[in-house]
């Protein structure tokens, strides 16, 4: 399967006994699958397969879906709206015994909005023939979702190509910060004595007492478990990323697994250069979970 981004547009347009149609499918992040149609009257029938299609052919994403029709010429008509252009003929007049000036033209008064409407378009009164243009329009709208698809695919190799870079720098940050690590112990062993002497007064201290205080420092500071769970987050982030479609979800969980354990390890290091490894780690890892936020 196709690993994919919740982002892209596509377009299509079609015509059946001459009337013409344009679909424009607009798609960008959204936590599910989230549907907007915006159909002109007389094709509501057309909502339910629309529905249908979308859900077939995506898993998650805010999808705003907007069919135009345009009607054949020789079904079109204009009609006056007597009420509006009573009005404006009233106020016509009073303007123009007011002011003085010529009153005005026919051709002006039409030119108003609202006072020439347009016929609504003529749709097929016979079901067959309401049923052939309905499934002209929807197979438009399947070649449109076809193409969104597509684009998606292209936005969501970008990701792939930089969610795995993020991944390798995330599994490189762990291995600096496995190499300083070990070598917490010799400088929490430097530390306790140093801070010792200077409150005995150089007092000697026992190594077997220097040596029980540095192994229960040791323990708290270890982070031996935190690496090995941030390297097996770094597999399965490479696996997730490998299998394709439909694992944003995942992603998105796994970076905040990510994040948890960066926490953890920031905050058991008593290194300065281990603290600054652990926040080079958050600050990648939160580069992650914010593209991973646009995986399907």
């Amino acid at each position: 399967m196709t690993f994919a981004s919740m982002t892209g547009f596509a377009e299509c347009a079609g015509s059946h006994d001459g009337l013409r149609w344009r679909w424009e499918a607009k798609s960008v992040n959204s936590r599910s699958l989230d549907l907007r149609l915006r159909i002109p009257p007389g094709f509501d029938g057309l909502e339910p397969p629309v529905r249908r299609l979308a859900g077939e052919r995506f898993l998650r994403g805010a999808l705003q879906i907007s069919l135009s029709v345009e009607a054949p010429e020789t079904t079109r008509g204009l009609t006056v709206d007597a009420v509006a252009l009573a009005s404006a003929v009233r106020i016509a007049r009073e303007v123009a015994a007011e002011t003085g000036l010529a009153p005005a033209r026919v051709d002006g008064l039409l030119a108003l909005k609202g006072v020439l409407v347009a016929d609504e378009p003529s749709l097929p009164e016979d079901p067959v023939a309401r049923g052939h243009r309905d499934a002209a329009i929807l197979e438009s709208l399947a070649n449109a979702f076809d193409k969104l698809t597509k684009e998606r695919c292209g936005e969501g190799a970008k990701l792939a190509a930089l969610l795995t870079a993020q991944v390798g720098e995330i599994e490189r940050l762990v291995g600096v910060a496995g190499e300083l690590a070990t070598a917490q112990p010799q400088a929490l062993r430097a530390r306790l004595s140093a801070q010792l002497k200077e409150l005995l007064d150089n007092a000697p201290v026992s190594e077997d007492r220097l040596a029980q205080e540095v192994a229960l420092l040791a323990v708290k500071a270890d982070i031996r478990e935190e690496l090995d769970r941030l390297a097996a987050h770094v597999q399965d982030a490479r696996a997730l990323i490998g299998h394709g479609k439909g694992v944003g979800r995942k992603l998105d969980f796994l970076a905040q697994e990510f994040n948890r354990e960066a926490n953890t390890l920031c905050s058991k290091s008593t290194d300065i250069a281990l603290t600054r490894t652990g926040l080079a780690l958050k600050a990648v890892i939160d580069q992650f979970r914010e593209q991973s936020q646009n995986v399907e």
